[in-house]
């Protein structure tokens, strides 16, 4: 019984790790290094890069990186964040700031 237990723990413990998303401009070095396809060099440029230039704006600047590529940046997209980043609106989509300064986005209707 103890080992059902433990082994449901271990399987919710790696689905909820797995889809964990990393943000770029407060990530340590292990927790870059984590992510598909970036070791220890590609992570200590990011943090390097971040240090020199200042925090990121957007997921794409990660391309701006020593070592980093658009494809690179593509492939890691899903799994990471600059933190206050929001989903991009649809195409022809009007955004208007309500009563308290956010950004709404209304769809257009659907003929």
């Amino acid at each position: 019984m103890k080992a059902f237990y433990l082994s449901l723990f271990f399987i919710f413990f790696l689905t909820t790790s797995a889809a964990a998303v990393i943000n770029i401009n407060t990530a340590s070095l292990e927790e870059l290094t984590s992510l598909p396809g970036i070791g220890q060099v590609k992570a200590e440029s990011i943090i390097k890069y971040r240090e020199e230039k200042g925090l990121f704006k957007k997921v794409d600047e990660l391309k701006n990186v020593y070592g980093m590529g658009v494809k690179s940046v593509a492939r890691l997209k899903n799994e990471i964040t600059v933190g206050g980043e929001s989903p991009a609106p649809a195409p022809g989509a009007a955004t208007t700031v309500n009563k308290e300064n956010k950004a709404t986005t209304a769809l257009p209707a659907k003929k």
